[in-house]
């Protein structure tokens, strides 16, 4: 009897010792499952988070702001205007309008000042050269076309754009696309500008020519080289 009572106790032991092990290893293997799953989290986070502002393909440093404008496509998809990683006009935000679209931004803080639209066929001349004036020098302005933006366009409005670094302004005809980055006032040549003449030999939507677009990092420096 005492010799089955200590195998009894150690059959118990035993058991007891198995079911440890096992317990031990299924939180072991929770412990690590959870470990990697934190893990990768943490990596696509990282991803997301050091993705390039504006869809650029890299990141610009810290003396240069991300831009991206786009123009407008035809007549029915509007243009977009991108500015340190966040969208200040596009379609979805329905806030652009047929004519120049415009952001103006504050160089020294990065912060954007004001935006809108002016309608370039059916506007008010003196209305558009005032606002046009009411930009101070040393501004940075992104603008992107969308349907016409020569109707207007007198040879006092070109000069504003000239005296912020636009090649382009003086030669856009009805229905080009245009999209530019400058600063105000300095008439320093801008290399953030494309234009895409109307012509029905090489227009990609008949009446009106292809979008064009300008992306890269604009120096936050008046003193910066383009």
């Amino acid at each position: 009897m005492k010799c089955q009572a200590v195998l009894h106790l150690t059959a118990v032991i035993l058991v007891l010792l198995v079911a440890w092990e096992f317990l031990k290893t299924s939180f072991d293997v929770q412990d690590f499952q959870w470990t990697k799953t934190k893990s990768t989290e943490g990596k696509i986070k990282a991803e997301i988070k050091s993705a390039p502002k504006c869809s650029l393909s890299r990141d610009c440093p810290p003396d240069r702001f991300a831009v991206s404008v786009r123009s407008g496509a035809g007549d029915i998809v509007g243009p977009r205007i991108c500015f340190n990683g966040e969208t200040i006009m596009n379609n979805v935000l329905n806030n652009v309008g047929e004519g120049l679209n415009i952001v103006v931004v504050d160089g020294e803080r990065g912060v954007v000042e004001k935006y809108g639209f002016l309608n370039m066929d059916f506007g008010n001349r003196d209305d558009i050269l005032a606002y046009l004036k009411e930009i101070q020098p040393g501004r940075i302005v992104l603008v992107a076309s969308f349907h016409d933006v020569a109707t207007l366009l007198t040879d006092e409005i070109k000069e504003i754009f000239v005296g912020m670094g636009s090649s382009f302004i003086t030669s856009l005809k009805l229905k080009d696309n245009w999209v530019f980055v400058g600063r105000a006032g300095t008439k320093i040549k801008s290399v953030f500008e494309k234009q895409a003449v109307n012509d029905e030999n090489t227009n990609a939507f008949e009446k009106w020519p292809n979008m064009v677009e300008v992306a890269g990092c604009f120096p936050r420096s008046l003193n910066a080289t383009l």
